[in-house]
């Protein structure tokens, strides 16, 4: 199976259009910041979608966090700004831990993260419509799960 993982379009949808053409995904796992265009997204997916709200999804019904079994790994997805990434990644990582969670994926950074850390894998996309990190390239994350369940991570660009 293959995801793809995305964060911080921000009402901007073009390159997620172009990674959705390219990557043709089996599901799309949407970390948050969509404004609103949640069912617009989930047009263009064409697949599964799992997306939750971001510091900018104002008067959405969308779960803040939620909890999701990817192949054999429980997995935490949140926006992240409640964890104060802007300043460290302890926080969320003590979080994923203290719920069970193999991995965590979240946003609001808007830089590319893939990151493991002794027990959980700390994951960030970054922004595939407004990118913050050194280069400004549209950034998203692919996730491979064999049959196994066994996954392989990916950080790709535009």
């Amino acid at each position: 199976m293959k995801i793809l993982i995305v964060s911080d379009t921000h009402r901007s949808h073009e390159e997620l259009a172009q990674a959705l053409k390219l990557e043709k995904p089996d599901r799309l796992i949407h970390l948050g910041d969509g404004e609103g265009c949640e069912e617009e997204i989930a047009r263009m997916a064409g697949c599964p979608l799992n997306i939750i709200a971001g510091n900018n999804d104002f008067f959405t019904m969308l779960e803040q966090e939620e909890e999701i079994m990817l192949g054999k790994y429980r997995v935490l997805l949140t926006h992240g700004h409640y964890y104060y990434v802007s300043t460290g990644h302890e926080a969320i990582k003590r979080e994923a831990l203290g719920r069970g969670c193999d991995i965590v994926m979240f946003g609001h950074i808007h830089r590319p993260l893939l990151e493991q850390d002794g027990q959980v894998l700390v994951l960030n996309p970054g922004s595939i419509a407004y990118p913050r990190q050194p280069g400004h390239r549209p950034s998203y994350l692919v996730m491979e799960v064999d049959p196994q369940g066994e996954a392989e991570f990916e950080i790709r660009y535009l």
